[in-house]
C-alpha cells in the first residue's frame, strides 16, 4: 500500500540517533503486550516512513490486526491513532531530547553502571546472530519444549516458560532436581521432545549437571544459557549462549541472562513467523475479551 508526504513546508532531514532517542522516550515508559512490542519495534526500525502510514498500513507490515494498532495507540495514552501519529511525527522531526547527567553518581548508580557495562558486553557479543538464530530454530521446533532451571536459575526458567507458552503448544518448565527431573525428561523424550533449554547461573547446582547428563542419556540435545564459556555445564551442552552475570551487588544480578532470554524468545517468534504471531494475536484478543489485565 502506498503513501505520500503531506503538502507544505518540507521536513528537515532527521538524525537517526536523535530519532531513536525520541521514540524510545515516547514508547519506553509503558507496559506493552508482545504484539504491541512488535509494533513498537517496527516503528523504531522504520520511523521515517511510518509517520506517513495509516493504522492499516502498519498492521499489514507488522503482521497484526488493525485493531491491535489502535489498541497500541490507546495503551500509550492517546485518544486514537491519528493523535498517536502526530506524536510520532514530532518524535521524528522534533528537537533533540535532553541528555542525562554523566557525573555525580552515587554508590548504587555506580553499581547500575557496572550492570550497563555488562549489558554492553552482551550487546557486542550479539553482533553475529547466527548462533542465536540457530538455537532459536531448534527450540521452536521441539514439541514439547523443555526449560530447566534449578535453584537461583528457576525464576528465569519460569519467566522464559511463561512467555514461550504464549506461542508454543507445549512448554514444560522443570525446576525440581533428582529422580523427578529424570522422570520428566524421560517422559518428554518419549513424547517427542528433541531439545532442552537449560539455564545455569552461579552458583551452579551439581543437580543440574546430573540432570543434563540424564537428558543426553535419553536422547535430548541441550542448549545452555550460562555466564562462563568453559566448565562442567558447557561440556554437557550442544549449544551455549553466554550472558554476563554481575557480581558487584551483594547478590548477583541476572539482568544480562534475562535480556538474553528475551532476545532468544524474540528470535524464536521470528522463526515461527505467521504461526507464532497468530498465537500472540489470539492471546491478546482473549485477554482483552476476558479483561485479564487492568486498564493502562
Amino acid at each position: 500500500m502506498g503513501h505520500a508526504r503531506e503538502t507544505g513546508r518540507p521536513f528537515a532531514v532527521p538524525d537517526a540517533a536523535r530519532i531513536s532517542a525520541n521514540l524510545r522516550s515516547l514508547l519506553g515508559d509503558h507496559r506493552l503486550s508482545p504484539s504491541q512490542r512488535r509494533i513498537a519495534r517496527y516503528l523504531l526500525d522504520h520511523a521515517q516512513e511510518a509517520v506517513f502510514f495509516t493504522s492499516t498500513d502498519i498492521a499489514e507490515r507488522v503482521g497484526v490486526s488493525q485493531p491491535s494498532v489502535t489498541r497500541f495507540a490507546a495503551a500509550l495514552g492517546f485518544r486514537g491513532f491519528p493523535e498517536f501519529r502526530d506524536a510520532l511525527r514530532s518524535s521524528v522531526f522534533g528537537g533533540p531530547q535532553r541528555a542525562l547527567p554523566a557525573e555525580g553518581l552515587n554508590e548504587i548508580q555506580e553499581l547500575v553502571n557496572s550492570e550497563i557495562r555488562d549489558l554492553e558486553r552482551l550487546r557486542d557479543g550479539l553482533g553475529d546472530l547466527s548462533k542465536l538464530r540457530q538455537v532459536a530454530a531448534h527450540l521452536a521446533r521441539s514439541r514439547p519444549l523443555l526449560v530447566v532451571g534449578l535453584r537461583i536459575s528457576a525464576p528465569l526458567a519460569h519467566l522464559f516458560g511463561y512467555l514461550a507458552e504464549k506461542v508454543l503448544p507445549d512448554v514444560r518448565v522443570l525446576d525440581v532436581a533428582g529422580s523427578p527431573l529424570e522422570d520428566r525428561l524421560s517422559r518428554a523424550a518419549e513424547a517427542g521432545a528433541e531439545w532442552v533449554l537449560a539455564i545455569g547461573l552461579p552458583r551452579y547446582p551439581r543437580e543440574l549437571a546430573q540432570g543434563l547428563t540424564w537428558a543426553r542419556r535419553v536422547g535430548l540435545k541441550v542448549a545452555l544459557i550460562t555466564d562462563q564459556p568453559v566448565g562442567r555445564l558447557t561440556d554437557l551442552a550442544d549449544e551455549v549462549l553466554l550472558a554476563p552475570v554481575s557480581s558487584d551487588f551483594a547478590f548477583d544480578s541476572h539482568a544480562g541472562p534475562t535480556v538474553l532470554c528475551t532476545a532468544l524468545l524474540h528470535t524464536m517468534l521470528d522463526t515461527l513467523a505467521a504461526e507464532g504471531q497468530a498465537q500472540l494475536e489470539a492471546f491478546d484478543d482473549s485477554a482483552t475479551e476476558r479483561q485479564i489485565f487492568l486498564p493502562y
